[in-house]
């Protein structure tokens, strides 16, 4: 019964352009991926300043793991409440303007984490309906009573607060992961103001990049503010900004807190190495906005559908199978590139979703507009 019901989920998802079968990847180095004897300029990272390839970075997490270990061996609230931690998770809530923070081993785990010790059954929650898995997963963990409105539509929003009788959760991203567009801070702010609404803003890309010295987009209008490391910051982990009293329920009520080993003391001690690199990054932040702007610009002005606000462009393609021929003619052309398709977007509208990074320089941007026309012009 069930190798069959395997076999034909997968026979399915081959015939219609949904299959995934990632490459095997030898090694990284800066821009570049090595695939086999290939070498490849990497436009599906994350490392938007370029901190996961820095050789500094590399050495002081080298000498913290040396130094400290490379386990916690236990969760939070046994034997894994080390002092580093709360040394850095004070650090970073301090940096962000929050009153508290606490650190996950995934953004994933930190999105259900939260969401689902959050909001209980028979909480009205409205959200964005291009948030994250993670956060749909926590939602539905919950128990709440969730209320979708339509992507970055704030007069849905509204229409959604209206429906519900007493004080409503919000959850939204600032840098949307897919579409690559900003939430209109100022106008969420409105509506927090005139319904009371607690929101909580997933700032995985955002924060590092956006905002003074890398800070994100929502502070002052979220209550509840997620972070990784594992993008802008280079490392590895999450951390979640939010009042102090709320850090005290979530350390008695979030599952990933209490049943989960947790991060190690070299991790708080590379985590306020971490700060300090990104926060010094003004450079790579205004080199990576301007490449980011200067790509989006020149690809629609090459006739392509180019959504994105920041350093994250989808290029939209529409079909499944036209995507997945171009992400192959680009790879290649020397250009590391995979397709987002369903579930990641909606049925029939999947795109290519660039991922810019500062280690790029101008060559590397001329290189992609060629590949992509061409790509396109092959597969149409």
């Amino acid at each position: 019964m069930f190798p069959e019901r395997y076999r034909l989920k997968l026979k399915v998802q081959r015939q219609s352009g949904l299959f995934r079968q990632p490459p095997v990847i030898e090694r990284r180095e800066g821009k570049y991926l090595y695939c086999s004897d290939r070498r490849l300029l990497n436009f599906a990272s994350n490392d938007y300043l370029g901190l996961a390839a820095s050789k500094q970075l590399r050495r002081r997490v080298a000498a913290n793991f040396s130094r400290y270990g490379s386990s916690s061996s236990s969760s939070r609230l046994v034997s894994g409440n080390f002092r580093l931690l709360n040394e850095a998770e004070e650090a970073f809530a301090d940096f962000f303007g929050y009153e508290a923070a606490l650190f996950y081993p995934s953004g994933y785990q930190a999105n259900i984490g939260v969401l689902s010790a959050l909001f209980e059954a028979g909480d009205r929650v409205v959200f964005d309906k291009h948030i994250h898995a993670s956060s749909v997963k926590g939602l539905a963990l919950s128990k709440c009573a969730p209320l979708g409105f339509n992507h970055s539509d704030f007069g849905h929003l509204e229409k959604r607060l209206r429906q519900c009788p007493s004080q409503a959760g919000l959850v939204t991203e600032s840098l949307f992961s897919m579409d690559g567009d900003c939430l209109d801070v100022t106008r969420l702010a409105a509506l927090k103001k005139k319904y009371g609404v607690f929101v909580v803003v997933d700032e995985a890309h955002a924060f590092g990049v956006l905002g003074s010295r890398g800070r994100g987009l929502a502070a002052g209008v979220a209550d509840v503010a997620v972070g990784t490391f594992g993008k802008a910051m280079g490392f590895f982990g999450a951390f979640v900004l939010m009042p102090r009293e709320l850090k005290t329920y979530l350390l008695n009520f979030s599952s990933p807190q209490i049943y989960t080993t947790t991060l190690p003391e070299a991790h708080g001690a590379s985590a306020l190495d971490v700060l300090e690199l990104a926060d010094a990054a003004d450079a790579p932040r205004r080199r990576l906005a301007d490449m980011s702007v200067w790509l989006r610009r020149t690809l629609v002005g090459e006739g392509f559908d180019v959504l994105g606000d920041a350093h994250i462009l989808a290029v939209r393609v529409g079909d499944e199978q036209t995507a997945v021929q171009m992400a192959r003619r680009l790879y290649a052309q020397g250009i590391f590139l995979l397709p987002a398709r369903y579930p990641t977007v909606p049925l029939g509208k999947a795109i290519l979703r660039v991922s810019m990074t500062a280690l790029f320089r101008q060559e590397d941007l001329d290189r992609f507009v060629r590949a992509l026309k061409e790509a396109h012009a092959s597969a149409i």
